[in-house]
């Protein structure tokens, strides 16, 4: 079954970034872990830029397998209702991208 990545770009609403931080990292990642078939779940946010800029400050990936796309969106979607939706996240600009591998991994070999 193929690997696909998840990316999840958002931004807290003004004045909200620390109840956002709060509940995507201590809440949200574990919900969306314990109500899909995602196998991880990790945030970042954005320290530096080069080239086209980014709308975003956080980016959240997740790493699933599926059938295809459409289905890890309709496994994220199929059970939303039991995740907790926060009014922190800017929702008009976040965006969420299903990336499927074409290639092999590589890695370090030491």
């Amino acid at each position: 079954m193929p690997t696909f990545v998840v990316m999840v770009l958002s931004n807290p609403r003004e004045g909200m970034e620390d109840e956002f931080n709060d509940w995507y990292e201590n809440t949200h990642l574990e919900e969306v872990l314990g109500t899909t078939n995602f196998r991880s779940a990790q945030r970042f946010v954005l320290d530096e830029a080069k080239g086209a800029s980014s709308g975003h400050k956080y980016l959240a990936m997740y790493e699933t397998e599926a059938e295809s796309a459409e289905e890890v969106v309709a496994d994220l979607e199929a059970r939303r209702h039991e995740r907790q939706q926060s009014k922190t996240i800017n929702r008009r600009d976040a965006a969420l991208w299903v990336f499927s591998p074409t290639g092999e991994r590589h890695e370090v070999r030491r």
